[in-house]
């Protein structure tokens, strides 16, 4: 048994502290509102995120970062990519200094260009070898009802990802290691914005056939970047890769999807946001940053480009459908 800090309690978050709790391990789960930690508290229930779910015992709840990650072994952040650093900031000093540090957000910093483990390092000063990432096809609802899952721990130091392997195991989720963080960081942020093209196409009635070109096409682009910034490319045939991509690109419960979805429908920004209870999809920001990031490594991503002009530029639906197909012809 060991001790779970989870620095965030949306319903990503509030699924991995269950499943640690599962694995037989004491979680705290940080709430940014006292009255979320109350109801946590006193129904055992995440009414906000995940009000089907009952929570286990082993997990409690509070408001206090200095509770939370006091004598935490792994702590886990899960808030959203863009907040992520001013968060770190004030928690840095109160990391015990042995902790794994485990991000499961999935993102690229807009004001940097940096992956989400690259932003724990810079904010926390903590070693690369001390910092993992979780990812893979985990729609946090299925996790939440104990459907049989996989997901992947990639952190440099083998051992220490081993550790947290042993620690959320259950016997319904199967966690596998990877030592290749810059790949499954990449394949985790890039999906978001293929699944929102995936959702456009949805939104305009097209079918199977777009959307296994949009997959297809879009799992090759995220592997020539991750290759030009150092990635094995074998991690994109994997769960952190074609895995998380199939079923973020696939399912009703993805909010990128959902999003992308509304857009493909006809809706603004601010019609797609209210589709998916006020929050914007991650895939909006990271098409910007991934664009950039693209662009900086000089990889064409011409599927990324195309969610980045609907999203940042005003081109609509049809007009990126029309660009993409109107591309030069060449050898797959």
């Amino acid at each position: 048994m060991v001790n779970v800090a989870v620095m965030g309690a949306g319903t990503w978050g509030t699924t991995l502290a269950k499943v640690f709790a599962d694995a037989g391990n004491q979680v705290t789960l940080w709430v940014r509102r006292e009255e979320l930690a109350q109801t946590i508290a006193t129904t055992g229930r995440n009414q906000d995120y995940l009000p089907e779910v009952e929570l286990p015992a082993a997990v409690s709840a509070t408001t206090v970062p200095e509770t939370a990650l006091k004598n935490a072994d792994i702590v886990v952040f899960g808030v959203p990519s863009q907040q992520l650093r001013p968060n770190l900031e004030a928690w840095a000093p109160l990391l015990p200094p042995e902790s794994t540090l485990v991000s499961i957000s999935k993102g690229v910093e807009t004001s940097t260009l940096k992956r989400m483990s690259q932003v724990i390092a810079d904010a926390t000063g903590a070693a690369e070898d001390r910092i993992a990432v979780l990812s893979g096809p985990n729609l946090a609802k299925e996790v939440a009802a104990e459907q049989p899952a996989a997901t992947v721990i990639a952190c440099s130091d083998e051992a220490r990802a081993v550790a947290v392997q042993e620690a959320i195991q259950t016997p319904y989720l199967r966690p596998y290691t990877n030592v290749d963080v810059v790949g499954v960081e990449l394949g985790g942020a890039c999906k978001n914005v293929i699944a929102l093209a995936c959702g456009m196409a949805a939104g305009k009635g097209l079918g199977n056939n777009t959307m296994a070109t949009l997959i297809t096409r879009g799992l090759a682009e995220i592997t020539r970047l991750g290759v030009a910034l150092g990635a094995d490319p074998r991690t994109f045939a994997g769960l952190a890769g074609m895995g998380d991509l199939v079923a973020t690109c696939a399912s009703t419960l993805s909010r990128n999807r959902t999003f992308g979805y509304r857009l493909g429908q006809g809706g603004s920004l601010e019609e797609a946001t209210a589709a998916t209870n006020g929050q914007v999809a991650e895939g909006v920001k990271s098409s910007s940053s991934i664009f950039q990031l693209s662009q900086q490594a000089g990889v064409e991503m011409p599927l990324t480009q195309a969610v980045f002009g609907v999203c940042h530029r005003g081109i609509t639906v049809d007009q990126m459908v029309a660009a993409l197909m109107d591309r030069e012809t060449k050898p797959e």
